[in-house]
């Protein structure tokens, strides 16, 4: 079945994906986009199941949201680019320059997980949220999870900026649900030592989404990678620091 993907792109210079995590469309990269455009040609897409993409019905993989990445660059053009994904977008990242390696020049994972039955599992925090979230209104339940996904006391404005989003995009339960089959069952551990694709690994210390155990196992399983921290951020670290997330990318991409 065929799927419609929502793409743009901006900026001048070598070609930068970007990917977004479950139940973010391309507004996620709001903070960093124009700064990174000023370097980059980047490419911003939905993912299956959100913003103007298609929704096919059904549980999604990585492997078919990586064939997603794959069909834009396609469309757009680019034989081989950077690619940075957040959380989910992560996952997909992963199983993109697993599969098309030749098609990834550098691979950034933020806020990531090698997926598998020895990564470490979401934190209680997030899992007690989402069990509760089916009793609350869908507004208040949307801005708890904006909230967890933020260290404490995040800057000003940065909740209502991100909630304003969610709620223009308005994801149906559905189409969440099958995003988050695609993060469930994702495994890349046995295949991370076949990479030989330059990874940088960016995690907040403060993340109560992705335990940041995972960020240590994908730096152990991926040869030559390296971990940059953010401390005191969390899963939403670009949002948090975007001009430190900007400089750290543009440091390991140049």
């Amino acid at each position: 079945m065929s799927v419609k993907i929502a793409w743009e792109r901006r900026g001048e210079g070598f070609p930068l994906v970007l990917v977004q995590g479950l139940g973010y469309a391309r507004w996620g990269w709001e903070p960093v986009a124009d700064a990174l455009a000023e370097r980059y040609e980047i490419v911003l897409l939905d993912n299956r199941g959100i913003g103007e993409s298609d929704a096919p019905p059904g549980a999604y993989t990585a492997a078919e949201m990586a064939g997603d990445v794959l069909g834009v660059l396609d469309e757009s053009g680019v034989d081989r680019a950077h690619v940075v994904g957040t959380s989910l977008g992560g996952m997909v990242a992963q199983e993109l320059a697993l599969t098309a390696p030749e098609r990834v020049e550098k691979l950034v994972l933020v806020c990531a997980t090698p997926g598998g039955r020895y990564a470490a599992p979401m934190p209680g925090k997030t899992v007690r949220l989402i069990a509760r979230a089916p009793t609350l209104a869908r507004e208040v339940a949307m801005r708890k999870f904006v909230e967890n996904a933020l260290a404490p006391d995040p800057a000003n404005g940065i909740v209502e900026r991100i909630l304003a989003h969610r709620l223009a995009t308005d994801q149906p339960l559905s189409a969440w649900l099958s995003q988050a089959a695609a993060g469930m069952t994702f495994d890349a551990w046995d295949r991370l030592p076949e990479l030989r694709i330059p990874t940088l690994v960016v995690q907040g210390t403060a993340d109560v989404v992705v335990d940041p155990k995972n960020a240590d196992f994908l730096v152990e399983r991926i040869p030559d990678a390296r971990l940059e921290l953010f401390p005191g951020c969390g899963h939403l670290l670009f949002w948090e620091e975007p001009d430190r997330f900007v400089r750290v990318l543009g440091e390991f991409l140049e």
